[in-house]
Formats: structure tokens, sequence, C-alpha cells
């Protein structure tokens, strides 16, 4: 009988399941859902971003109607989720307010107000980061400004804890979870407690359990709803990016991943637990147990996408890249700015917003503004990882999922000639990465690695002549400090 390893990857925009066979590691299925739309998000006021999990769990559920009768199959269940992301829910397991989710800008100010409060270094010392806008923040953000919703939560928890919480019937949470929750101690390998009595959430930690191993099992209620047998273990959770590095097989120091989805992420593994005194990109507890310094830009293919439902919503994103081909290295002097998706870490949890500049009617259409769409892109990125070089965070190779803004050979060339890093592009996805963590959790392979023997290699991009690039970014980088003053 055929066994099986289920990967669930609640993004913003969708939430992916994949089926791994559990003696080969192939990928056997993978559904989605929604499948053309996205997730609704609301924004009650500008710069804030919400969503119901209720509705991860109906697209959850949605997504594995998809896999048909092979869920009867599954052996375990891995989870990978967006980071960041704050689901209070109260003493009956009930959700008591819409999940303020990662791209909301909310809590910047309550963030400040906590690392004066606790004290910057001490916070640096401890979580490697100041609380930011990061899930320990938006919890007292609720304290403060919704006291009587606050009143009635008893656990605050991640996405994937939320999902995790309906499938096993148990509040839990993990210590990389912990992490990208600000909440966790690099200097005491538990709780930051200081951090979490100022915000007042003290009581509202969940359990800890291992980011590998049995975290709970299917409940009966669980199993009527999604057909997954029964006593089915849950034995891997992590956030996106430290599960995107997994799925890759980035595992050691000096090894790198990248994405660019929704938000455009780069994140390098490394042995040493190093802040960054300015906070442009951030150390978090990676799967293994080692550091994982994330560069993150909000908004990366959501700009793209924007440029194509505003501009030109007949076209599919494959036209679209195909468009940008056609105009010029520097798109005439075009320049674009994507920060158009919240406070941006890597600024210093400033907002300067997205925008196009040197536009000249008699000169620019589509194709300069799509091209030069991608090149604001990666500048934001090539920005970001100037910091991380500067903490000994650089890399010479990337290795990223074949998918989103990668699928264009010329943003993935553009990337590897800005950054000058070999970009190599895998058959692989955060679902598909979290049902061999699941393997990994369930104790099938020897070695982590070994979970990826199937992992394929589909294509490199090494890199090319910078120099067009270096006067791109000279330019675009002048643009960017203008409108951060």
């Amino acid at each position: 009988m055929p066994a099986f390893l289920l990967g669930v990857d609640i993004g913003t925009s969708a939430v992916k399941v994949a089926l791994v066979d559990a003696s080969t590691g192939a990928v056997v299925a993978t559904r989605q859902s929604p499948e053309s739309a996205e997730i609704p998000l609301a924004a009650p006021q500008p710069g804030w971003a919400e969503q119901d999990p209720a509705d991860w769990w109906q697209h959850f559920l949605l997504a594995l109607q998809g896999l048909g009768e092979q869920v009867q199959d599954v052996q375990a269940v891995g989870i990978a989720y967006q980071m960041h992301g704050l689901v209070l829910v109260d003493g009956d397991d009930q959700v008591v307010r819409p999940s303020i989710i990662w791209c909301d800008g909310r809590a910047v100010a309550t963030g400040a107000e906590l690392a004066k409060a606790v004290g910057r270094e001490e916070c640096l010392r401890h979580a490697l980061n100041t609380p930011g806008n990061f899930t320990v923040a938006k919890a007292a953000w609720v304290r403060t400004n919704e006291p009587d919703t606050f009143a009635k939560a008893r656990h605050m928890m991640l996405p994937g804890d939320d999902l995790a919480r309906r499938l096993t019937g148990l509040v839990t949470t993990t210590p990389s979870g912990l992490s990208e929750m600000a909440g966790w101690s690099f200097a005491s390998g538990s709780t930051f407690g200081e951090l979490m009595e100022a915000a007042g959430t003290n009581h509202l930690v969940p359990e800890i359990v291992p980011t590998f191993g049995d975290q709970g099992r299917v409940t009966v209620v669980a199993s009527q709803e999604t057909g997954l047998p029964a006593g089915t273990p849950v034995t891997y959770r992590a956030g996106d990016q430290p599960n995107n590095a997994l799925s890759l097989g980035v595992f050691e120091s000096g090894e790198a991943a990248a994405t660019a989805g929704t938000s455009g992420v780069v994140y390098v593994v490394s042995d040493t637990a190093k802040p960054d005194p300015a906070e442009r990109v951030n150390p978090f507890l990676h799967v293994n147990g080692k550091i994982g310094t994330l560069l993150c830009v909000n908004g990366t293919g959501s700009f793209y996408s924007w440029i194509r439902r505003t501009m030109c919503a007949d076209k599919s994103f494959k036209d679209l890249n195909s468009v940008a081909e056609s105009a010029p290295v520097g798109a005439d002097d075009l320049l674009a700015l994507p920060y158009g998706n919240g406070a941006e870490r890597s600024l210093g949890n400033r907002t300067p917003g997205a925008s196009f500049q040197g536009l000249d009617f008699a000169r620019h259409g589509l194709p300069h503004i799509a091209r030069a769409g991608m090149e604001g892109i990666v500048c934001a990125l090539k920005h970001g990882f100037e910091a991380m070089k500067e903490l000994g965070c650089g890399a010479t190779s990337v290795r990223a999922g074949q998918a989103n803004m990668f699928l264009s050979p010329l943003f993935a060339q553009m990337f590897a000639d800005a950054t000058q890093c070999e970009v190599k592009l895998y058959d692989t996805d955060g679902a598909v990465g979290a049902a061999r963590g699941a393997g990994i959790g369930l104790g099938l392979y020897n070695e982590p690695r070994d979970a990826f023997a199937a992992l394929t290699e589909l294509t490199s991009y090494k890199p090319g002549d910078s120099a067009p690039y270096d006067l791109i970014y000279k330019r675009w980088r002048g643009v960017l400090e203008d409108n951060l003053r």
C-alpha cells in the first residue's frame, strides 16, 4: 500500500498542499486553493493587513479535496506558513479577531516602545532583533488598542500554529516560531521572558514543541473534515522562509536560499548569532538550530502582479515577462521603487511607497514599465543584500524554486548579474519542502539531507557583466534616498 507525506503551505494568496512518496521522495501531486483568485486580505486602515484564519482552513480543505482518496494514505503532516502573523484564541480555542499578518505595519511604534522598555541592547542580545513589527509587538498593540479583545485571549499563535491546532486540538508553537515572534532568547535557549512581560503576553505563550518530531495527532473531528486518518502525526512546522531554505536543501553555513513571490527574500544560514545593529536584516533560529539571516522586501511579486492587473489584466505573467524582454537594459531611464506593501524592515520600518521615476509619455510603454518593475525589485534585493555582506552573511550562489518571479529567465539573469551570485533553480516549493520536513520529523531518514535525494536542479544562471546594473543601482539608490528624506 502506498504511503505519503503531506505538506501544507499557508501563503498570503493561497494554501498549497503536496503529496510526496514516503519511500522515494518523489512528488506525487500538488494542489492549491484558490487556483486563480487570492485569499481575501482586509485593510481596515492604511498600512494594515488582516486575514481570517477560517479562510486558511477552508482553503486547506478545498486543496485537500483536489488530492482525492490519496489523503487516506498520509503517514505524517508538515506545515509551512507565512511568518510573523498573530492569531489570538480564547479559552475555548475560538479565534477572537482576524489575524494581523506579516505585512501589517500598525505595531511599529509599539515595537519601538517595547524595545525602549526592555533596552535595545538587551533585545539584540537575546532575540537578535528588537520587537519591531513582529508578532509580540502585534499582540502588545492589541492589548493597548483593543483591551476587551485582548482580555478574551488565552493563547497567541502563528498562522501555522493555528492550522496545527485545528488538526490536533493542541495549542503549541516551536522554538523557531518563537524566534519569528521575537520571543525566543538565544542567550538562554528559552522564551525571552523579559520582553514577554513588557508586552503583557507571558500568559499567552503556547506549549513549545520541537520543530521536527511528534507535535500532536489528527483528531477524529479533524479526520472527518479532512479525510486524513485519525492519529496521523504532525511532525514538522516552520515559517515560510526557513521552510523554503529547507525545501532547497539549505542547511549549512554559507548556503543561501531566495524567493520572489509576494515578498522577495534572501536567506543565508550561518553558525554564529550576530544581529544587525541597524536591523535592516533579521537573524532567526533556523529549522536545524543554526542561524538564518533574512532579508525581506515586502513587495516583489505583489508589485509585479499590480503592474499586470492594473495595466494589462488580459495578459498572463508569462506574456508580461516576454513584454519586459523587449525593453532595453535600464528601461530607457525609467526607475521603479517597489515599496508599496507596508513598512519595510530593510529600510528601518519606513514606508516610502511604490513609484516610477522619470516616466516619459513619449518614450515609455508597457515594456519599459514591466522591465523597470523587475529592475526595481532586483535593486531592492541588492540593497538589502549589501547589508548581509556587511555582517559576513554574503553568498556567491543562491538556490530558489523555479516559481513566481524566477519563472522569468530575464529576472533570474538580472538578479545574478546585479548581485554577482549564481542562481540555481530547483523543482520544489514550500508545500513539497514541508512534506519532506514531515518525513524528517517522522524519522524516515538517517540524515536530513537524505530527504532531498529527489531534489532536481533545473537550470542555473551564472553572473555576467555587472556594469550596466551598477549604473542602474547607483541611480536607483539616489532616488530611494530622496524618497526617504
